[in-house]
């Protein structure tokens, strides 16, 4: 295959994942996590194809491989086509014609899945991380074609299902259950749900047929229902009403509270803020109204709540005291504290309760005394067991101590802050969390590079502790995280340069990290390190070349360090580990570029491969095996010629 064939092809494939990645809006919560299952699978393909597209030509036959990609463009054809099927159809469609639909599904997961495994890898100059990361996506796609459509709610299919059969049924139940599990909930979810049946009529020729016309009467019956229980329908949903405003009821000078204030359910002040299980928080009423009508997930993020308990966000209960006290309106009422207690299963003793919302009342205080003391005495209680973690991240600790990272000029509060987070980031649940609802990888990544020493060094501990959850390492690298962990590494303590060490080593796992690494400067610090054995840091080091050297970007920078004779001198007389990564450092630059070949013959490789192929660890006898093949492979390319390896070295 020609190399710019090649390239074409390599780059359609990752603009067909990215577009299939791009369909939004997939109707009906069950269908959400089908394609979003998919479109997350298929996204860590891109690594695998970008590689493709930046390896150098091969002299291989490539006709295996020209056939498997092709077809695993056709599957991604198909895969984008019905994922935007499922994000334009009618919602009331996707649920009767559930068990279609997951045919579609489960069709267009076998073709991917096909392909992928008829892909010729050992054609490919791929990295062993990336060909596991493509076995991972295999596995994945052949549970979920085991495991079919497995999600649904049947209780919505059943009351769909009698609305649907006859028109006389107008149980209110039913009907409300219905409008708000398809969010049929305001003019526009109505409008657009009509829009999208009428567009299935225009498409089937103009003649859709008695189940069309059926579901236009569920439709219709939903949108009476609606309109009936909700007469001033506009674009709220029902249930809820408008905020405040300054002349509401007659009441002149009352301001509208802020949206943070405001439950996301009523719209109005929040009397009782409680936090639920997905780390949203709501008045403690409307969601006890919620759950007791049978819902199992999060109003306003559609996640399935892990428990129904609720726990009292004593933070934003004191920030709203506050501003109704600067506005001149009385304080809410709220629940005793038994009743509080009672409501949160993971809540401390009564006493310590009580410590904990002091110290969030501290947090928002303007005195530097108070949250500087604060946030010590919440570093060390997140340290000594996850009962404390849970405890204080529900009361609503992170945000406040998210702030303080940037907000606070006391350097030994904001040490103390980002020491909390990440003795709060143990807790495997608040790791999510803490990046994605809290936002807090911006403040860390200030700490990082403002901080002392020590708050630099448990900032870099806190990436790395966030970075164990796979989307968390995509967040942390495009938030410029990366650049200052390099700085660390090169130039913080011992204990700085091994937390800012694991941290890129964990970023690095993903593709797209390896080239940010590479650009803010890491081949160098880590060739440094490597002539330092007194740093204590070669085992680091080695290991993260060999991540880094998989990437396009890392095999010439590292290539043009001059790595391969320190390669072949880790490779004759380092510790096992350290030789094993010094031969895939060695495997990924010879076979990018045959003069590292013949370089690392000519410094007498051949002979240490030999004994670490028979007598290495099971890592190192596979890269063993790999550069004696390359080393195979070019001599034989070489005999055509009259040269092998040894006469290529007498001309160097």
């Amino acid at each position: 295959m020609a190399k710019s064939e090649k390239v074409e092809l390599a780059q359609t494939l990752i603009e067909s994942v990215n577009e299939i990645a791009s369909v939004s809006d997939h109707r009906t919560p069950a269908m959400k996590k089908h394609c979003g299952n998919l479109s997350r699978r298929l996204k860590l393909l891109i690594p695998m194809f970008e590689e493709i597209r930046d390896s150098k030509e091969s002299s291989d036959p490539e006709e295996l491989v020209t056939k498997a990609l092709f077809s695993l463009k056709e599957s991604l054809a198909q895969a984008k086509d019905l994922l935007t099927f499922v994000s334009q159809v009618s919602k009331i469609y996707l649920v009767l014609e559930r068990d279609q639909v997951m045919l579609k599904f489960q069709k267009v997961t076998s073709l991917l899945e096909q392909a992928l495994s008829e892909i010729p890898y050992e054609n490919l100059e791929i990295s062993d991380e990336l060909q596991e990361q493509v076995e991972l996506v295999l596995i994945q796609l052949r549970r979920a074609i085991g495991k079919g459509g497995d999600t649904h709610d049947d209780e919505l299919h059943k009351d769909l299902q009698s609305l649907y059969v006859s028109y006389d049924v107008t149980d209110s139940d039913i009907l409300r259950r219905v409008a708000e599990k398809l969010q049929l909930m305001t003019i526009t979810d109505l409008t657009q749900e009509s829009l999208a049946l009428l567009e299935m009529v225009s498409s089937s020729g103009g003649d859709p047929g008695e189940s069309f016309e059926k579901m236009m009467m569920v439709l219709k019956k939903i949108k009476d229902f609606v309109q009936t229980n909700n007469p001033n329908l506009d674009q709220a949903p029902m249930g809820q009403k408008p905020p405040l405003s300054k002349s509401q009821d007659g009441k002149q000078n009352i301001p509208i509270p802020p949206e943070d204030f405001r439950c996301p359910i009523s719209l109005e002040l929040m009397n009782d803020p409680v936090i639920v299980s997905s780390g949203q928080t709501y008045d403690r009423d409307c969601i006890k109204k919620w759950l007791e009508g049978g819902h199992s997930t999060c109003p306003k993020t559609q996640e399935t709540l892990t428990s129904d308990t609720v726990t009292p966000n004593y933070a934003l209960r004191s920030l709203i005291d506050q501003w109704c006290e600067s506005n001149g309106i009385e304080p809410p009422k709220r629940h005793n504290k038994s009743s509080q207690a009672s409501s949160s299963s993971s809540l401390l003793p009564t006493d310590e309760q009580n410590k904990i919302e002091q110290l969030l009342r501290k947090l928002t205080s303007q005195l530097p005394e108070d949250q500087r003391s604060a946030t010590e005495e919440i570093r060390l209680l997140a340290k000594q067991n996850n009962h404390n973690r849970v405890a204080i991240a529900a009361s609503g600790a992170i945000p406040l101590l998210v702030n303080l990272l940037t907000a606070s000029d006391d350097s030994r509060t904001q040490e103390h802050a980002v020491t909390s987070i990440l003795n709060l980031s143990i807790y495997q649940e608040n790791k999510g969390r803490i990046v994605s609802t809290f936002g807090a990888v911006p403040g860390i990544v200030h700490v990082l590079q403002k901080g002392t020493m020590e708050a630099r060094e448990n900032a870099a501990a806190t990436l790395f502790s966030l970075s164990v959850i796979d989307e968390n390492k995509v967040t942390i690298g495009a938030s410029g995280a990366i650049p200052p962990l390099v700085t660390l590494l090169s130039e913080g303590s011992r204990r700085g340069k091994k937390d800012a060490a694991t941290a890129l080593f964990n970023l690095c796992i993903f593709q797209g990290n390896k080239g940010k690494a590479v650009r803010a400067g890491l081949v160098p610090v880590l060739m440094r390190l490597l002539r330092e054995p007194e740093s204590g840091m070669v085992d680091e080091a080695l290991a993260m070349l060999a991540i880094v050297s998989s990437h396009p970007e890392g095999k010439i920078v590292v290539g043009t360090a001059n790595a391969v004779a320190v390669m072949v001198d880790y490779v004759r007389s380092g510790s096992p580990r350290n030789k094993e990564n010094a031969a895939a450092v060695l495997v990924h630059l010879c076979s990018w570029n045959q003069q590292h070949l013949i370089e690392a013959e000519k410094l007498g490789v051949m002979s240490l491969l030999i004994e670490m192929a028979e007598n290495g660890t099971d890592r190192g006898k596979r890269k063993a095996a790999q550069l004696l093949n390359r080393f195979s492979r070019f001599n034989d390319q070489q005999k055509q010629s009259g040269l092998v390896v040894e006469d290529q070295i007498s001309l160097i």
